[in-house]
């Protein structure tokens, strides 16, 4: 029997739903105010909500942005306002509400909307697969948790991406199964026809692959699709290459759209931030490389293993894959050594060192300093034993100057500090 929670401070309307309800054969349980909602929804997750605007302790705007930020909007909330109160039920859609009554609420207009509600409950699709391909360590079962939550809380995502770091891996397990794709690969689209897109990807997923290009009107439209996502039971995921905070500080990214994507903001990590997943991927990729191209299979020795997990591999996954493709047609039988790895990513024994000025000619100035000062102080950390005062000391830096320059390039020790 599906359950109904009413939350409402006037005692008359509370037993008038529950009548109402309880005939047609649902559970009712009622709060008579914000507190109680809440202590109900901590004891049991409702199949649905009847949320009253105002009430004495706190508004149920306040509650549902709450839940909607905890990551709690697991099920379709109603919002009930008064006359003068309906402007605000109708921005309460805009934040995740499925839809508001206007009081007095009419049997009839009652009844429709909870069964309508109801519906988009039980029609609410699954993921499809898992994120194997990105790796089994605790990285990947972090991200599935939190791509999880925010499906299941209905919340626009963010991915904050990397280059060729697999979004495609994850938009397509957060797609569900048998469903619409959309990928908005014309950010005019946006602007011209925002309904169109909802309307191909109803019961499926809207891709825009990155935020950071689109113009101020493109964006009002990508607001309006995520304003109108419930109606289509439609997912929306978001890419960018930048963090939200930098694109607003640079009048990039409209306010409107900041506050709309903020609540759901997932980073899909760069293979050098995972290291363990490293020797499985390449193992794999290897595997799938030889299958695709029908010849015999080979494999990475252990050393050669050991040299991919240490690469930094810039062009993460993909540039991973496209290894896999070149080293499967090389000539050659049994196991695949550290020296054809080395010699297939352009490292050499005298240049193996990631301050190599080869390695990093690709890159801008600013980002060739940090990654010239971030491979000097890890390895003068390491001869000072990841000493800070002894190795600010060898350096000719402030300690405190050191620490900072640590956090600032994401400098880790192998163990905990010592000094």
């Amino acid at each position: 029997m599906s359950e109904i929670l009413v939350v409402d401070d006037e005692p008359g309307i509370r037993e008038l739903m529950r009548e109402i309800l309880e005939e047609e054969g649902f559970e009712v349980r009622m709060a008579e105010h914000g507190a109680a909602a809440r202590a109900a929804l901590d004891e049991k997750v409702p199949d649905l909500v009847l949320l009253d605007i105002w009430m004495p302790d706190v508004d149920g705007v306040t509650l549902l942005k709450e839940w909607k930020t905890q990551g709690r909007l697991t099920m379709p909330v109603v919002m009930m306002s008064g006359h003068g109160t309906v402007h605000t039920a109708v921005e309460a859609t805009r934040l995740g509400a499925f839809d508001y009554l206007e009081k007095p609420v009419s049997y009839k207009h009652l009844l429709e909307t909870v069964r309508k509600a109801m519906d988009s409950r039980r029609a609410r699709p699954t993921t499809t697969g898992n994120l194997d391909l990105l790796g089994a360590g605790e990285s990947t079962r972090r991200l599935t948790q939190r791509l999880s939550l925010a499906i299941s809380a209905g919340l626009p995502l963010l991915l904050q991406t990397h280059p060729g770091a697999g979004e495609e891996i994850i938009v397509q397990f957060l797609t569900p199964p048998d469903a619409a794709f959309v990928r908005v690969d014309t950010p005019a689209a946006l602007a011209d026809r925002p309904a169109e897109l909802l309307a191909q990807a109803k019961g499926g997923l809207i891709f825009v692959p990155d935020l950071s290009v689109l113009s101020t009107m493109q964006q009002k439209g990508l607001v309006l699709l995520i304003s109108r996502r419930v109606e289509f039971s439609a997912r929306i995921v978001v890419a960018s290459p930048q963090p939200l905070p930098q694109l607003l500080a640079q009048n990039r990214l409209t306010q409107e759209l900041h506050d709309q994507l903020i609540h759901a903001v997932v980073e899909l990590l760069p293979l050098k931030s995972r290291r363990e997943d490293i020797p499985a991927l390449a193992a794999r990729v290897l595997e799938d490389a030889f299958v695709r191209l029908l010849i015999p299979p080979r494999r990475f020795s252990d050393p050669a293993l050991e040299a991919l997990a240490a690469y930094d591999w810039p062009g993460n996954l993909a540039e991973l894959e496209a290894l896999a493709g070149r080293l499967a047609l090389e000539p050659g039988q049994g196991v695949i050594e550290t020296e054809t790895v080395e010699a297939m990513l352009g490292i050499s024994k005298e240049a193996a060192s990631p301050v190599g000025i080869d390695l990093m000619l690709h890159l801008p100035l600013k980002d060739a300093r940090d990654a010239f000062e971030k491979a000097y102080l890890e390895a003068l950390l390491a001869q000072c034993g990841w000493a800070m005062s002894k190795t600010a000391e060898r350096a000719g830096l402030d300690r405190t100057n050191l620490y900072r320059k640590v956090k600032q390039l994401g400098i880790e020790a192998p163990g905990r500090e010592k000094d």
